[in-house]
């Protein structure tokens, strides 16, 4: 069975890999991996050179990211995206290909294959977004789509309101949690040296721009450095660097201004790999920004989430998310609340066993 797998960023491949272990391991399948949008892009850590180190046997690369992220910018992105693939699924015929989540040109690539009859199977689909564009780009996959593999059973039901039936849509629980009871972080003491990380508490934040309402992310990303500023006070504070988004310089702008202002404090990391980022949040204190990382990820390490502003409203939640705005008060005091915290003890609502083997189970039988 020939599989495709669309990978377009460091956070949708940190995702896949349990599944794509799997797949690359299994004589059934014929892997091969299609890399396009920030993988291509030196600006975004030219995650490229992480897929390739895990051998896999065919690897496309489809370069289509234009370096400028205002609203022309990005629309233009979307159109080379949708041109470049045209071609590549005019040259390459599969039984199945993969897509997952909410990216723009995750949606282009998947727009692109329709008229080519393109048997897509969407992970993380039926989930809201509301302070983020990628709400639309989501639904737009799922439509898409022929199968849906989704985290919980209420984005199922989402799923089957869409497309007007529950035919192929199958709720796995979190693909990136697969594993996650037998996962050991690197050595402490190794880890820290490795990114050279001050031997204190640290936070572990990501802020991404609020793409539905780009006009305002200035403002936001103001806000947010001045409470950051303020939190480096007391905690080291390991920065992964936004995606590819609307109006996302603006937040690195505030970032590198708080980087040159607490240099020994802030250590901004542009792409940590999965099992670097897993690591960091397992030691972290606390999580800080707007990631679905957040979200779908850190109740599984017993951590708390400060969760800013609109951009994952509507998803669904575990009890150690704490949800403010985009305010430099109401960021502060939410930390200082957490950090009188012990850890956190709840479950994650978005963990199920053997994400990645249910998934396979069922693509064979399909």
């Amino acid at each position: 069975m020939r599989i495709g797998v669309l990978t377009s960023s460091r956070a949708d491949y940190g995702i896949y890999l349990p599944l794509l272990l799997k797949l690359k391991a299994d004589p059934f399948f014929e892997l091969e991996i299609i890399a396009f949008g920030t993988h291509l892009s030196k600006f975004h850590g030219f995650t490229i050179t992480e897929i390739e180190q895990n051998e896999y046997n065919t690897v496309h690369k489809l370069s289509s990211l234009l370096s400028n992220d205002d609203e022309q910018s990005i629309a233009t992105s979307y159109g080379i995206t949708t041109l470049k693939f045209a071609d590549f699924w005019h040259s390459n015929k599969y039984d199945l290909v993969f897509c997952l989540g909410d990216r723009f040109e995750m949606s282009a690539a998947v727009q692109a294959g329709i008229p080519f009859g393109v048997k897509f199977a969407h992970i993380h689909g039926g989930e809201t977004t509301l302070g983020a564009i990628d709400n639309i780009y989501r639904h737009q996959i799922t439509i898409a789509s022929i199968l849906h593999f989704t985290a919980a059973s209420s984005f199922s039901e989402k799923i089957t309101e869409l497309i007007g039936s529950n035919n192929g849509v199958y709720t796995v629980g979190s693909l990136s949690l697969d594993g996650i009871e037998s996962f050991k972080p690197i050595e402490k003491s190794l880890f820290y040296d490795r990114f050279q990380i001050p031997k204190q508490e640290f936070a572990l934040i990501t802020f991404h721009p609020e793409t539905i309402a780009p006009q305002v992310n200035k403002t936001f990303a103001v806000q947010m450095r001045k409470a950051l500023a303020q939190i480096a006070t007391k905690l080291v504070l390991i920065i992964t660097m936004p995606n590819a988004d609307t109006m996302g310089s603006v937040f690195r702008e505030e970032i590198e201004k708080l980087k040159n202002e607490f240099s020994d404090q802030v250590l901004c990391i542009e792409n940590f790999g999965k099992e670097n980022y897993f690591t960091a949040m397992h030691f972290s204190r606390l999580i800080i920004g707007n990631t679905s990382s957040g979200i779908l990820e850190a109740a599984s390490f017993g951590k708390y989430v400060v969760n800013v502003g609109d951009r994952q409203k509507g998803r669904l939640q575990s009890k150690n998310v704490l949800n403010v705005k985009f305010n430099k008060y109401e960021i502060i005091d939410a930390v200082n609340k957490v950090l009188k915290l012990g850890e956190f003890s709840g479950e994650n609502v978005y963990y199920k066993q053997n994400v990645a083997n249910t998934i396979i189970k069922i693509i064979k039988g399909n």
